[in-house]
Formats: structure tokens, C-alpha cells, sequence
């Protein structure tokens, strides 16, 4: 039984937080009965989790929802064998009434995955078996076509994947250690963060054939900052949350400044954190830092929730990235 197929039952079955949740856009706070679940990639199971963030351990078994290509054969022609390894993004989007995971991996896997059946929306292997190009985020823009950051490879890369197909077109733009995406609906530009700088671009040409040009690009904060999370403040609009190899910070648009004036910064501001992000509904922020003694020196076993305080620990887990499952 493919990982896809086990993944659509356990949506179905749901582990009390509701199945409903996986699919539906983010309700609002009076239809809000608890928190929203949280999804993790967890490299040490190669899959991507979705969890009731209610509790206090889990189990990759006790997923309400879980993805992985491996063995599932509408995946089969981008080798994920070879290019799922080190899953390292897990955003979930709305797109013309379909909810969508976007996931990439280290050795070359990307894809927008429909939830929850596990279909595929559109899938690339970027140099499978390898870690030349290191696929580290994604965002999917309005006319269908996806975005995909790479950080070894330095290269931020728009797909024509609105024309369906592995082999389709695709525009690139060079941004050292390009590591996170943001698709910014009321400005129409595409957020990227490297390793020295907070870059905007705007994407143009045609769905078949794209262009990308850059608007603007700002030193991030710091000597040697090493960018690496980049996603939307969901509770402040106008801000970006950005976390470096030294801090985090929200990045405010209008006044073009980094601040650290966010709630529960005092414990949320540290070093290497690798994701992070709040619910706006219930304001618990969810971040991700490595913990020593782990096979992979980037990996946790644990998910920080922020505001109040918690550690949910996933068993035997190898987590990269949390993020609140908020479809949007």
C-alpha cells in the first residue's frame, strides 16, 4: 500500500481534530473550535505529517494525513527514490478550490500535491539523486505556475507547471542560498530570502512562458545572517516573519524595517531556527530549532508552540520544518 493511499485513509478516519480541517479554507475564529493542526517534514520517516496539535506526543502512525511519493506509481517518473530525500518544505494553499501541498527535497524532489488524495497537481525531480540544486521551498502564483527555490544552487526558478507536465518551461533568477518564498497577493510580487538578502521579484511574460525580474533586494540583519524561513506574519498583515542563522524577526513592508516588537519575542528569538509561524485565530506562534544529538545536525524531535509554551514531541522523528496547517 503506497504511503498516498494509507494518507487518504487517515484523512478519512481523522484523529478527533476533523478530517474537514485538511481540506477546507482556514475557518473563521467563531467556527474556531481548537487549533489548527500542524504539518511537519519528518525526514527520518520521509514523509510530510499532519498532527492534532493538541497533543503532547505523536506518533508518525497517528497522522491525521501523510504524504510521501515513495512507492506511489503517479510519482514514479521523478524518481523519487533517488530525489525524496531530506523533505525540507511543507506549505498547504488554496488554488481554485483545491487544497494543495507544496513539498520539496533536498535531492530534487518538487510538487504540488493535491489533499487529500495524494494527486498529483504537478511534480519535477530537479536533479535527482543529488543535492546540486537542494529544492527548499515553494509557492504556487495565481496563474498556476509554481516557484521553487534552491539553495545550493542558488537559483530561484518559476515552472510553467500551469501547462501540465514534468519537462515544461521555466524562468530562473540567481539569489545565493535561496532558501524561502512568499507569493504576496495585494503587491503581486514574489518574496524570496538568501543568504544576505530579502529580494522581491515580479513575474511576468506568459502561464506558458514566464519571466522573472527583480524588483528590490535589503540586507538582512546581521554580519553574516545565513536567511533561511520566510512566510507570512497571518496575524499582522503588511509582515513577513524571517529568521537568520542568528535571530528572528518580522520584516514590516510599509516602513521597510526588520523589528522584533512581536508578541512572546523574548522566547521565540533564537538562533537557527529553521520555520516559524503564528495562528491568527488562537496567536500561538510554531517554530522549529535543532536539537543536538540527532542523526542529521538539522533535525528535532520536538515542535515550540509560542504563547502559551508547549513541546509536542513526535517519536523516533526527524523534523525539519512545522507550520500551522492553515489553507489560504
Amino acid at each position: 500500500m503506497s504511503w498516498s493511499r494509507r494518507s487518504v485513509m487517515l484523512g478519512a478516519v481523522g484523529t478527533g481534530v476533523g478530517a474537514a480541517l485538511l481540506g477546507a479554507p482556514a475557518a473563521h475564529a467563531s467556527e474556531r473550535r481548537s487549533g489548527a493542526p500542524v504539518v511537519v517534514t519528518d525526514q527520518a520517516s520521509k514523509q510530510i505529517l499532519v498532527l492534532d496539535s493538541a497533543r503532547s506526543a505523536w506518533t508518525a502512525g497517528e497522522a491525521i494525513w501523510a504524504f510521501s511519493p515513495l512507492g506511489d506509481g503517479r510519482y514514479a517518473d521523478v524518481l523519487p527514490e533517488v530525489s525524496w530525500v531530506y523533505p525540507s518544505e511543507a506549505k498547504v494553499r488554496r488554488f481554485r478550490g483545491r487544497t494543495l501541498l507544496l513539498t520539496c527535497a533536498s535531492f530534487g524532489f518538487a510538487a504540488a500535491v493535491e489533499v487529500p488524495s495524494g494527486r498529483r497537481y504537478w511534480a519535477a525531480g530537479l536533479g535527482p539523486g543529488d543535492d546540486l540544486l537542494n529544492p527548499h521551498s515553494m509557492e504556487i502564483l495565481p496563474d498556476g505556475n509554481v516557484a521553487v527555490a534552491c539553495s545550493t544552487g542558488a537559483r530561484v526558478r518559476v515552472y510553467a507547471a500551469s501547462q501540465g507536465g514534468r519537462d515544461v518551461p521555466y524562468a530562473e533568477v540567481v539569489l545565493k542560498g535561496a532558501h524561502g518564498l512568499h507569493w504576496d497577493r495585494e503587491r503581486r510580487v514574489l518574496w524570496a530570502i538568501g543568504d544576505d538578502e530579502l529580494v522581491t521579484y515580479r513575474v511576468g511574460g506568459s502561464p506558458a512562458h514566464p519571466e522573472l525580474a527583480q524588483l528590490s533586494a535589503l540586507a538582512l540583519p546581521g554580519a553574516k545572517p545565513g536567511g533561511h524561513d520566510l512566510f507570512p506574519v497571518a496575524g499582522r498583515r503588511g509582515r513577513l516573519w524571517v529568521t537568520t542563522n542568528a535571530a528572528v524577526f518580522q520584516y514590516d513592508i510599509r516602513r521597510g524595517e526588520f523589528v522584533q516588537d512581536f508578541a512572546g519575542a523574548e522566547v521565540i528569538n533564537r538562533a537557527k531556527v529553521k520555520a516559524v509561524g503564528d495562528d491568527p485565530w488562537t496567536g500561538q506562534v510554531v517554530s522549529t530549532v535543532p536539537e543536538p544529538g540527532l542523526e542529521e545536525t538539522w533535525w528535532t524531535t520536538k515542535v515550540d508552540m509560542h504563547l502559551p509554551e508547549r513541546r509536542p514531541v513526535l517519536a523516533d522523528g526527524g523534523i525539519y520544518k512545522a507550520r500551522w496547517w492553515l489553507p489560504r
